[in-house]
């Protein structure tokens, strides 16, 4: 380092040329002092400025595989969960379609049950009047029946005589006389 020394210092003794001089104070000298720490620096620093960038890059590599892989689990999560979600949906539809069809199923039976239903009460409204109907119509004819034979033996009371009542008695006995000959 004194040889560096003395080759600066006797730099100050060269004549100089005109307003052009070197400054031989090395320590006054920016351009020599930066050149200087520049030197040391990238001497000592450049293993140490290896060494720190290398970690640097290391941790960076380090930090963009680990983004990567959990970027991958994300997709792989994310692709389970679409795939879950689309089989659900499909469930659903499968559960709303099968509930749409009992629905209507049920809303078939119920209205299948209820015509059923109605028929037989059209049945048995219908039974019910003609049943009605022929008891009205039995009562009349009775009525009108005993109406009539009150009627008619009014009328058979009133005109007939013994005589009559005689005649008719004989004409019926003969009348089964006959009968019972042909019988035999």
């Amino acid at each position: 380092m004194k040889n560096i020394t003395d080759f600066f210092v006797s730099l100050g003794y060269w004549p100089s040329a005109g307003s052009f001089g070197f400054n031989t104070d090395i320590l006054a000298t920016n351009l020599i002092n930066l050149s200087i720490v520049l030197g040391v620096l990238i001497f000592f620093g450049k293993g140490v400025l290896n060494d720190l960038l290398d970690n640097r890059k290391q941790k960076i590599l380090s930090t963009i595989r680990n983004s990567e892989e959990l970027r991958k689990r994300a997709i792989e999560q994310l692709e389970r969960a679409r795939a879950r979600l689309r089989k659900v949906e499909i469930e659903a539809n499968e559960y709303r379609i099968n509930g749409y069809s009992d629905i209507e199923r049920e809303k078939v039976n119920l209205i299948n049950a209820t015509s059923d239903s109605l028929e037989r009460l059209e049945n048995y409204k219908n039974e019910t009047l003609h049943f009605e109907q022929q008891r009205a119509i039995n009562q009349v004819r009775q009525r009108v029946f005993q109406q009539a034979l009150q009627g008619a033996l009014g009328t058979l009371n009133s005109c007939l005589n013994k005589e009559l009542h005689f005649r008719t008695i004989s004409a019926n006995i003969s009348t089964l006389g006959a009968m019972e000959k042909i019988t035999d």
